[in-house]
């Protein structure tokens, strides 16, 4: 039996390519490219060049590599190019996701692990914030992503299929090997961008908005080191491998850190006092956000052990410097 990863040549896919194969598990990558790269897909995963949305190429896929389980990654992920561009959004996260769920479900797959995000709760009035919040998400990129959760909702009630949703908050760090990292050159991510004007790839860092109702008014965030986040998956895996019923789980250590705070921490473990900038804030980005993630803990089993900012911008750190020596190697 195999295991489909939808854009597994992405950052948190292709921690998951490496967390399966890492636990002996054959792994098929199913991605276009259009942000991954092929050389990011972990040997000894086979790579699929090809969209989500193509039921066709899915079904050959579940069918000659006997697919037991899905693990969908593949998705346009950043806010303010959400409200830009909500149409194209939901195209790429919606529509493609309705068709392989359907292939999934025509395929005889009964397993399927959705990454989803906390970006589904919107402006949450109270932190931490659980499962069982209200969900009122602010930006297309979240609506997106709850609708998907409610077509799986529905599935699961209609056929043989289960599934884990995982409500992600701030993914950040690498591989702690060093095998892998946040490679998308132009990504959003607050800790990406820092240690890349760190190492003098940006002039400055810009933070947006300063007039939060936060502790020194910038956006509070929950960093969540990203094999800590593959932890999380294989445990959802294997629970519903044993059966288990499906479910929806947030992904957080409970904890957030400010902009300025996370923006200090890459300046000391850096060594670098780079340039920040203010602007105005983003569309779509709630105040603060924050996971409780007990739900995680005890129905699936998880234990994150890589709570550290320290070793999680270490890591970061340490990837930016790898991927500018590939390009000087050319």
């Amino acid at each position: 039996m195999s295991v489909l990863v939808t854009g597994g040549a992405g950052y948190i896919g292709g921690h998951m390519a490496l967390g399966l194969l890492d636990a002996g598990e054959t792994v098929i990558v199913l991605d276009n490219l259009s942000t991954g790269f092929a050389w990011g897909v972990p040997e000894g995963a086979k790579l699929i060049v090809g969209d989500t949305g193509d039921t066709e190429l899915v079904a050959r896929l579940i069918k000659e590599h006997a697919i037991d389980a899905i693990a969908h990654f593949a998705a346009k992920i950043v806010v303010p190019e959400s409200v830009r561009d909500p149409l194209g959004y939901y195209l790429n996260n919606v529509s493609n996701a309705r068709a392989l769920i359907e292939a999934a479900v025509n395929g005889g797959v009964k397993t399927f692990i959705f990454s989803s995000t906390a970006a589904v709760y919107g402006e949450t009035g109270s932190e931490p914030v659980s499962e069982e919040a209200a969900l009122a998400p602010i930006s297309p990129y979240g609506r997106s992503k709850l609708m998907v959760e409610w077509m799986l909702d529905d599935a699961s009630r209609a056929y043989d299929f289960r599934y884990v949703a995982l409500r992600y908050f701030n993914v950040a760090g690498a591989d702690p090997k060093g095998r892998l990292g946040q490679s998308t050159p132009n990504a959003t991510h607050l800790i990406k961008r820092a240690v890349q004007t760190a190492l003098g790839v940006h002039p400055k860092i810009e933070v947006f908005g300063e007039d939060y109702p936060t502790r020194d008014g910038t956006c509070v965030r929950d960093y969540i080191q990203v094999t800590d986040l593959i932890d999380a998956h294989l445990s959802a895996l294997a629970y519903l491998r044993a059966g288990g019923a499906s479910v929806v789980c947030n992904c957080g250590y409970g904890h957030g850190e400010t902009v300025k705070e996370v923006v200090e921490v890459v300046k000391r473990v850096s060594g670098v006092d780079f340039p920040v900038g203010v602007s105005g804030r983003r569309a779509g980005d709630p105040a603060a956000i924050v996971a409780k993630a007990d739900r995680a803990r005890s129905v699936l089993g998880w234990k994150p052990t890589r709570d550290n900012l320290d070793d999680i911008v270490r890591q970061a750190l340490d990837w930016e410097r790898r991927l500018h020596n590939r390009r000087t190697d050319g």
